[in-house]
């Protein structure tokens, strides 16, 4: 279960290349015209040469039926707490464990110091507060490179890696209004 962003995160970092599961779909509540799409054979790895369905989330009861499901990953974190409860009951009554994954599990591997910029919702200031730390570190004569979890809007397979050093990046990766938001100031 999912937004089109940290459940793909999610996805590529514990389950992708993990043959002690088989992932049979992603659920999104949030990202509109996200629904009957497919999660690309290309990011979703070998142990998924059809890739994966998406679906609304309001089909999780349907789908842990249909795919006699055992286990569902709340993967998006800018929701009550009382939603998210809501959720696993309506996945524990239908039949499946509900569970959310740590940050040990999701966490990036990297040989490099990192800086993590994280909020509880959407709209919090991360953007701001990412490149203005960026600002700081190059000011201390640092590299600094700026990492994201994917969104969900348009071909997920064209923007597989993004590298924006520039304004025209944005229109050369033929971003959404909601992505160029996020990258433009």
């Amino acid at each position: 279960m999912g937004a089109g962003g940290r459940d793909f995160h999610n996805f590529n970092v514990y389950f992708r290349d993990n043959p002690e599961f088989e992932v049979v779909a992603f659920t999104m509540g949030q990202i509109p015209f996200a629904e009957n799409r497919i999660y690309p054979p290309e990011l979703a790895g070998d142990l998924y040469p059809n890739g994966i369905p998406i679906y609304p989330e309001d089909m999780i009861v349907d789908l842990i039926k249909k795919y006699d499901v055992d286990d569902v990953y709340f993967s998006y974190s800018d929701v009550s707490h009382v939603y998210v409860m809501n959720r696993a009951s309506m996945v524990n009554s239908a039949g499946a464990s509900f569970h959310l994954l740590g940050f040990k599990d999701t966490m990036l591997k990297s040989e490099i110091p990192v800086v993590a910029v994280v909020a509880i919702r959407t709209g919090s200031g991360k953007s701001p507060v990412s490149r203005y730390t960026s600002k700081v570190l190059r000011g201390l004569g640092l590299k600094v490179g700026i990492i994201r979890h994917p969104m969900a809007y348009g071909d997920l397979r064209k923007k597989r890696v993004m590298k924006l050093s520039s304004i025209d990046d944005l229109d050369r990766y033929d971003l959404t209004i909601e992505e160029k938001e996020d990258y433009e100031p």
